[in-house]
């Protein structure tokens, strides 16, 4: 069993940064592929990015590339969602994922965290 908890959300102005963070306990967390989704009111959760235990390979939502980026550190038990030049449309709750090797391709994750709301004001 993994449990993952979300913390570091916020309101944030249009152009700004904010890190989100997702900590994990239970099961070993070197072996987890890591992922991040987003659900905005009234829309699907939909997939912002992935880290890969492995080789620390990332992917990343179109609509997020060159803007988000994803991080881990080990001795933390800790991954990141560094988000910059953030839009109104970022607005959402983010949710970190974690799942076996393999999880990274498929995106069927099997543990979630609860959430943490990110708004971005214009």
């Amino acid at each position: 069993q993994v449990h993952l908890v979300e913390s570091g959300g916020g309101l944030v102005q249009a152009g700004g940064s904010l890190r989100v963070s997702c900590a994990a306990s239970g099961r070993t967390f070197d072996v987890l592929d890591m992922g991040w989704f987003r659900q905005a009111p009234g829309k699907a959760r939909e997939f912002v990015g992935a880290r890969r235990w492995s080789d620390g390979n990332t992917n990343y939502a179109d609509s997020v590339k060159g803007r988000f980026t994803i991080s881990r550190d080990w001795a933390k038990n800790t991954v990141y969602l560094q988000m910059n030049s953030l839009k109104p449309e970022d607005t959402a709750v983010y949710f970190c994922a974690a799942g076996p090797p393999g999880t990274y391709s498929s995106r069927q994750y099997n543990y979630w965290g609860q959430g943490t709301q990110v708004t971005v004001s214009s």
